[in-house]
């Protein structure tokens, strides 16, 4: 049984990970994500463990830094830097930019199915992002919680995210509607 549950109010893509995003008006949604969605990251190379990637947990001027000139799907061309210069994504000024703020040598890395830290896409409603704000006392970026699709509710109840675990989103109508499964599908949700 499909319910309405909302509609997508945004699109986002990050195609380096923890690096500034960008918002977009129509994305293919596929096996590994949206298309061109984190298929960069910078490696640490002093690091072996299984998280090996620089995230902005460990340098948060990686949320300065914006990806340019990558057309939907594609990976960018150039990274500008919070002085306003930009570098070639694989060069390497940009890496011993990354590598002198974070202190340590680091390595930009393509991985044509992404990094992702949870799963391959990321659903928020506006009213969870409101209601978080609220709690924290702040006026809170959406893009702070790094989605991809954020949802306008039908019916404004923050947290109505934890309802749809046990189904499948689809976004859309029709046998080629774009669907979200979960772990344990039993309902489904249409956008």
């Amino acid at each position: 049984m499909l319910i309405e549950v909302g509609h997508v109010e945004a699109i986002f893509r990050y195609p380096v990970k923890s690096m500034s995003g960008e918002r977009l008006e129509a994305a293919n949604l596929g096996w590994y994500g949206l298309e061109g969605d984190r298929r960069l990251a910078f490696r640490r190379l002093d690091n072996r463990s299984g998280m090996p990637w620089l995230t902005a947990s460990k340098l948060p001027d990686l949320l300065l830094f914006a990806p340019q000139d990558g057309a939907p799907g594609e990976v960018p061309s150039q990274i500008r830097t919070p002085d306003g210069e930009d570098m070639p994504v694989f060069g390497e000024d940009l890496a011993a930019e990354i590598g002198r703020r974070y202190g340590a040598p680091v390595q930009m890395m393509q991985l044509n199915h992404g990094i992702f830290d949870e799963a391959s896409i990321s659903v928020i409603a506006s009213d969870t992002v409101r209601e978080i704000g609220r709690l924290a006392g702040l006026s809170l970026d959406v893009r702070r919680f790094r989605p991809n699709i954020l949802v306008r509710l039908q019916r404004p109840v923050p947290f109505h995210e934890d309802e749809w675990v046990v189904g499948v989103l689809s976004f859309g109508e029709g046998d080629d509607a774009p669907l979200l499964p979960s772990l344990c599908a039993t309902s489904a949700a249409r956008w």
